[in-house]
Parts: structure tokens; C-alpha cells; sequence
């Protein structure tokens, strides 16, 4: 799991749309979905679900487990951020 696919996922939750989050990517549709099915078999409960159409016409929403990567793999992104500044001042001070 990098970056890119965290951004893609966060992406697809405030956008609702896979098509909205790869353009807001610059990637193609076909792309966004090649990532997303990869996403989806990566782990024992989907990430991404489609919703089926109504009156907002339907659209693709993260599932709670994708929410909780998400989040950790930001606490984590957090704690190497912190550890690599005191890492870098404990250097300075040599």
C-alpha cells in the first residue's frame, strides 16, 4: 500500500465517482479501476463498493475497512515524520 492508492481512496470518498478521483489524479478511468481491483482482492472485505443508482444516479463508496487504512496509514505517515525530524536534529547536534 503507497501513497498513490491512499490518495486514490481518499479521493473516491469525497468525490464519490472512481472517473471524478482519476481525473483528479491525471489517470485514466481504466487505471483508477486496475488499482481499485487490485485494492479489492489485496484483503478479506472489499475496499471500494459500487452503490447502485437512484436519484443521485449511484456512485462508488469506501467501505469501513478502507476508512481505517486510511487512517492508519496516515498515523503511520504521522510517526516516521515525527521520527525522522528528531532523527535529523539528533544528527545536527554530532
Amino acid at each position: 500500500m503507497g501513497i498513490g492508492r491512499i490518495e486514490l481512496l481518499e479521493h473516491i470518498a469525497h468525490f464519490g465517482s472512481i472517473n471524478q478521483a482519476a481525473k483528479q489524479m491525471g489517470m485514466s478511468y481504466k487505471k483508477a479501476w486496475k488499482l481499485i481491483e487490485e485494492l479489492n482482492g489485496m484483503y478479506d472485505q472489499p475496499l471500494v463498493v459500487k452503490v447502485q443508482g437512484g436519484k443521485s444516479g449511484g456512485g462508488t463508496q469506501l467501505t469501513a475497512k478502507a476508512e481505517r487504512l486510511i487512517k492508519c496509514f496516515r498515523e503511520l505517515e504521522d510517526d516516521l515524520q515525527k521520527f525522522l525530524m528528531t532523527a535529523s536534529h539528533a544528527l545536527e547536534e554530532l
